[in-house]
This record gives structure tokens, C-alpha cells and sequence, in this order.
């Protein structure tokens, strides 16, 4: 698309940008840029915290941030791109900076090396506990669609398995029968419902099928993502445990 620009002399410039498209930015790989996380608001949540430095204006508990635009919802359509579930291991807070020590596969062994805690936590022999994790990675369907990254775990697991199951009970009709469509085939919406046990209540996540992807563009889009992330070209860095735990008011 051509952009113009008045100068000063009150003739009009003609910018061809789409003729430069990605210019200066040939030395950008995927390491060098921030994969925004959906992550729901918790009471404990430094967004919601007028005195903190983090402070995003009309940030409340139940409402869903991008960390990167601090773009703010009540809800939202997905497509989902790829899934993937690793076991985090972690510090306890006070003895590390707050990153993952380290990250375990799914169908690593790790899980048979640790023993449940008094806080119900699966440690290692070296005192580390370990988290299990789901990633899923989407692409979101606001006004500029973009990748984000939604981790889910503890209580959000169970949803986390609802999702995965709407998405595996879909079927369609092909050439050679019933098939399962690709995850990013269809449309999802996300939204906030307040949870509770005997730890307290807090806002986990809702899903909900919207329908199928109708625009090839954003089906391209999705698919795109989706092999990169299934190549290793993106990868699930998990947020600080500090800001996990805050946003989650555990």
C-alpha cells in the first residue's frame, strides 16, 4: 500500500513501502523477537497495582493482557497453531533470579526421578520441583492479527484437555472418508471465569469453538506458524516464576 506524505513546500511525496517491504530488518530472527504471552490478571498481578511500574491503565482481575502490547480483553478469537506440554523445573522462589532451570520434554523420564512434597510440589533430588506445562500457540484475530503463546497449568490443565479434545473431536467429511482437520482450522474463542477450591478462588481460562477459519489469509498465517513453531524455530519461553505465580495469586 502507498503511503503519502504532504511536504512542506505543499507538494505531495509518494512512499512505495510495500516495495521495501521488510527492508532493515534482514538481520531479525526469531530469537531476536518477544513472543507475546495471553496470560489472565490476577488480584496479585503487578498490571493492576497503580503504584507499580508495570501498571497497565484499566487493568483489572478476569481481564486477559498481551505482555507485549499491553493490549487488554474481556475476551477474544484464537487460532491454534501447535501444542506442545514440557515438564519446567524450577528453584524455589529466594534461591534462583526467577528463570526455569530447565525444560523437559513431555516424554522425558524426569517425572519417575522426583518424589510428591509436603506442599504437593514433585521434587528432584536436587530440590528443584517441577511444573507441568501446556503451550499452546495461537494466533490471535484482534484488529492486527499476531502470534501469542498461552501457557497453562495446575488448575488450567484440566482446561488446557477440554481444549485439546474439541479440537481432536472435530471431524469432516474428505475424498476417503471422516478426517481430523488441522488445529488451526477452526476458531476459538477465550474468555475468564472465576474458579475456587480450598486455596482460594481465583479467574481461569474458558474455551469455546467459534467455527472454522473462513479467510485464507489468516489460514495461511496460522499454518505458517504453526510449522515454524513445530521445527523449533520458536520455542515456549515461560514467563519469570514471579510474575507466574502473581498472575495466577498463587
Amino acid at each position: 500500500m502507498n503511503q503519502v506524505a504532504e511536504k512542506k513546500e505543499g507538494a505531495l511525496a509518494t512512499f512505495d513501502m510495500e516495495a521495501d517491504a521488510a527492508q532493515g530488518a534482514q538481520n531479525i530472527s526469531q530469537e531476536d523477537l518477544a513472543l507475546p504471552f495471553l496470560k489472565i490478571l490476577g488480584q496479585l498481578s503487578p498490571e493492576v497495582n497503580k503504584t507499580h511500574g508495570k501498571y497497565v491503565e484499566g487493568a483489572e482481575p478476569g481481564k486477559i493482557i498481551n505482555t507485549v502490547t499491553n493490549t487488554l480483553y474481556d475476551s477474544l478469537n484464537v487460532v491454534p497453531c501447535h501444542y506442545k506440554r514440557q515438564y519446567i523445573e524450577w528453584q524455589d522462589r529466594g534461591q534462583s533470579t526467577g528463570a526455569p532451570v530447565a525444560m523437559h520434554d513431555a516424554d522425558s523420564d524426569i517425572v519417575s526421578q522426583t518424589t510428591r512434597g509436603k506442599d504437593y510440589k514433585d521434587r528432584l533430588p536436587n530440590g528443584n520441583y517441577l511444573d507441568n506445562t501446556a503451550s499452546h500457540f495461537v494466533l490471535t484475530l484482534d484488529d492486527n492479527p499476531q502470534t501469542a503463546l498461552i501457557s497453562m497449568k495446575s488448575t488450567q490443565l484440566k482446561v488446557s484437555r477440554k481444549w485439546n479434545s474439541m479440537m481432536m473431536g472435530l471431524k469432516l467429511q474428505g475424498k476417503n472418508g471422516l478426517f481430523t482437520p488441522p488445529t488451526y482450522s477452526h476458531i476459538y474463542k477465550l474468555s475468564t471465569v472465576q474458579m475456587s477450591n480450598d486455596k482460594g478462588t481465583w479467574f481461569g481460562w474458558d474455551v469455546s469453538k467459534v467455527g472454522p477459519v473462513q479467510d485464507k489469509a489468516i489460514y495461511d498465517m496460522a499454518k505458517s506458524f504453526a510449522e515454524s513453531v513445530g521445527k523449533g524455530e520458536v520455542e515456549a519461553k515461560p514467563e519469570s516464576q514471579e510474575e507466574t505465580k502473581k498472575s495466577l495469586n498463587l
